[in-house]
């Protein structure tokens, strides 16, 4: 009996299969560092996780609105309002079972057979996975690393169709760790309105900014025409330690917000009723403990920074924000460790977790099969361990 063939065509995501690979080590006994899934390692702040308890005890486990409840919702649009000037009715917000939820949602409620969305790469491998399952085309610029790998307006004209929905926009950036400047983002938003299309503003990792004279910035705030034509995807999976609780959610104009709705309302019914519950304690109570998570991921940014830079043949720029270094290997290529020649980002993988017990991803998948990249959402011990090994086998390259 023949399988879908839109789903035969889907690539299982690189992320979690190198995972897999370093928990089946591990398992064996084997002492691997992993610098993989994009995931804090914090706990859940404790004032979220007592508001979760507390839902459970008052007995909200029941259906929700699909598109969630009306107090998170309301909490959503106080969040927007004041960390990015951006206003929003409860009507514009859908509540969804992860950003990468929310996403899905938005290609599905968007695009028809055909419709090409651009796609800046270095991506993350979702993106375009999504866009296809959806029935689209994703259209790739290949950005340069000199323009901070964000894309310019000749790149976007080069690709534009008569068939281009959407595009969009990561910032801070998985897995470069880039934000967009106040004049990446205005061409961004001519662009756009020049073209009439969607702006899909993903803005996860918003919160996590290292450096005093970098901000984010939401592509929607610079006017009612950019406005009317964003998407603004976000949630409390990074910032909030949340990942297991999966909220994300979703600001669109109405008639998006609408539609997807509906999708959300046969897909899924509704969002957990209880990690809403801790959602709202998430974006209203104190933010203190955002800011501490941020600090000790700056010192780990620094860290994992300064070991790239001291280490030959592997180069990269320092990331601005998100916890990701984007490592450039290509000069590894035609050195060998043992029999095995490198000749690819892969292969370094391949090699670096064989030989050294450490599990990178490979970015072939990103859209820059020369590059590594290296989550340091991990203990300052595991980074200090995982660099330790990386250097030793650059070392031991003929």
């Amino acid at each position: 009996m023949e399988l879908s063939k839109r789903a035969l065509a889907i690539k299982p995501s690189s992320t979690l299969s190198i995972s897999a690979k370093a928990a089946q080590l591990k398992a064996q006994g084997i002492d691997v560092v992993t610098f993989g899934v994009g995931e804090p390692d914090f706990d859940t702040p404790k004032h979220i996780c007592q508001a979760a308890i507390e839902a459970i005890k008052e007995g909200e486990t029941r259906y929700t609105p699909a598109s969630g409840t009306l107090e998170l919702k309301e909490a959503v649009c106080r969040k927007l309002k004041r960390d990015n000037g951006l206003d929003y009715t409860p009507s514009q917000i859908i509540i969804s079972n992860g950003a990468k939820h929310s996403l899905m949602n938005v290609f599905m409620a968007i695009l028809n057979d055909g419709d090409e969305v651009i796609i800046p790469a270095p991506y993350w491998l979702s993106y375009s996975e999504m866009v296809k399952i959806a029935g689209g085309v994703p259209v790739i610029v290949y950005t340069k690393k000199e323009n901070n790998f964000m894309m310019t307006k000749q790149e976007m004209e080069n690709v534009y169709t008569s068939k281009t929905k959407a595009l969009i926009l990561t910032s801070p950036s998985n897995p470069t760790g880039m934000v967009s400047t106040m004049e990446d983002l205005k061409t961004v938003a001519t662009f756009a309105i020049e073209k009439d299309i969607f702006v899909i503003s993903d803005e996860i990792y918003e919160k996590l900014i290292y450096d005093e004279d970098k901000k984010h910035i939401s592509i929607a705030s610079l006017g009612k025409e950019i406005y009317d034509r964003t998407i603004v995807i976000n949630g409390v999976s990074k910032s909030y330690a949340m990942t297991g609780w999966r909220i994300g959610f979703t600001a669109a104009p109405e008639a998006v917000a609408k539609c997807i709705s509906a999708l959300q309302s046969h897909m899924t019914s509704n969002p957990n009723s209880i990690a809403q519950k801790a959602t709202v304690a998430a974006l209203d109570g104190s933010q203190q403990c955002v800011e501490e998570m941020r600090k000790e991921f700056k010192k780990r940014r620094d860290y994992i920074f300064q070991r790239q830079e001291a280490i030959p043949l592997l180069d990269a720029l320092k990331p601005e924000g998100a916890f990701y270094l984007f490592v450039d290997v290509s000069k590894t290529y035609g050195k060998k460790m043992g029999a095995k020649q490198i000749q690819s980002a892969a292969d370094f993988a391949q090699v670096l977790l064989e030989e050294k017990y450490v599990a990178v991803v490979p970015c072939a998948d990103f859209g820059m099969p020369d590059y590594i990249r290296l989550s340091y959402a991990t203990s300052m011990e595991l980074i200090q361990k995982g660099m330790d090994r990386i250097e030793e086998l650059i070392k031991a390259l003929q």
